[in-house]
């Protein structure tokens, strides 16, 4: 008999196939910039016949990162993009109809992915002023909820917890016994992190990816921080060689050569400071402390500015409605000086 899942049928989903080669691509929260080109044809002259015929191994890569991170393997675990981690630790740490508490708006596959697992997931939404009242999430963690998610920093508002206000929630997930996954994506933008939970409590993990600041997007690689149990379950999950070669030699080109990392941060800063210094001197009103992405408030309409920007500018951004007290905003990634000045040039044509 033919089968199909009703959930899975039932599923929205929003799938992007739009080329977007040729643009200015300030959609996706991706580096626009990239790796520098000499340093990319460094990494790929070491690219052999073997490496390509041979499953990846990740051990090598694995003991790198442990390294990197003050840790050892045990507490890591390689996965296809960090989504691919999040996924699993839904699939094995919640049930059938489990309690997911997590902040909206907020990544929407935490959300899918419940849907898609037959989870109840709970929304805690921001308030008008954009910011997240932390008693609203702990008034929903209820005594029969299985998981927490949150985000640090979020995408795509941008705020941040304090050290005070995540040990509160994490004094009532031990109380409750909630397992707590803290996604930090866009950690190298705001490092402040909560990664010493993951590694020295249970029931406690972080996933990053190297896609944002790294700019490895395309290569899909991210990891899972968590105690060495926890670990185990999440690796069972993993399909044989979800990793792939490539993104483990760039990435551990990345963390082994001096100054390659401090260049992507360093242009970042760069970048974001005249951004919100343009902002502020031309009277826009924005939202959006940490991360690499910014919502900003138009003069004239939201969605008709994303359309001019495409076919005016050649230049791809977003619209988000009805973001608290700003209303309709237009939301950007932040890249180097360069690229902001195009999309302040830009903004400056056609916001008017």
């Amino acid at each position: 008999m033919y089968y199909i899942d009703e959930k899975i049928k039932k599923l929205h989903r929003i799938f992007d196939q739009n080329e977007r080669s040729g643009y200015l691509r300030l959609d996706l929260n991706e580096n626009p910039g990239g790796l520098p080109q000499d340093f990319i044809n460094d990494v790929l002259s070491d690219v052999t016949p073997e490496m390509l015929s041979q499953y990846p191994e990740t051990l090598h890569f694995t003991e790198v990162l442990a390294e990197n991170l003050g840790t050892d393997i045990k507490h890591l675990c390689l996965v296809n993009g960090s989504s691919e981690g999040i996924r699993y630790i839904i699939q094995s740490f919640t049930s059938v109809g489990g309690r997911i508490v997590g902040v909206v708006p907020s990544y929407f596959m935490f959300q899918i992915y419940s849907e898609m697992y037959d989870r109840e997931f709970i929304k805690v939404p921001y308030d008008d002023d954009l910011t997240m009242n932390v008693d609203n999430i702990i008034k929903e963690m209820t005594n029969d909820t299985q998981l927490l998610i949150l985000l640090n920093p979020n995408n795509p508002m941008g705020n941040i917890y304090s050290e005070a206000e995540f040990e509160r929630m994490m004094v009532v997930a031990r109380e409750k016994q909630i397992t707590v996954l803290v996604d930090e994506a866009y950690y190298y933008f705001y490092p402040n992190t909560f990664i010493k939970y993951a590694l020295e409590e249970e029931y406690v993990f972080i996933t990053r990816t190297f896609s944002k600041l790294f700019s490895l997007a395309g290569c899909r690689l991210g990891y899972v921080v968590g105690w060495p149990e926890g670990i185990k379950i999440v690796q069972k999950m993993c399909t044989p060689h979800n990793t792939n070669a490539f993104s483990m030699k760039f990435a551990e080109a990345i963390l082994t050569t001096p100054g390659i990392l401090d260049s992507l941060i360093e242009k970042y800063n760069e970048g974001r400071q005249f951004l919100v210094d343009w902002l502020d001197t031309n009277g826009y009103a924005h939202k959006g402390e940490a991360g690499n992405f910014i919502f900003i408030q138009p003069k004239t309409d939201a969605e008709q500015l994303v359309s001019l920007m495409k076919e005016k500018k050649k230049i791809l951004i977003k619209k988000y409605p009805a973001v608290g007290t700003l209303g309709d905003c237009l939301r950007v990634s932040i890249g180097e000086l360069k690229y902001m000045e195009i999309f302040v040039n830009a903004l400056e044509d056609l916001d008017k």
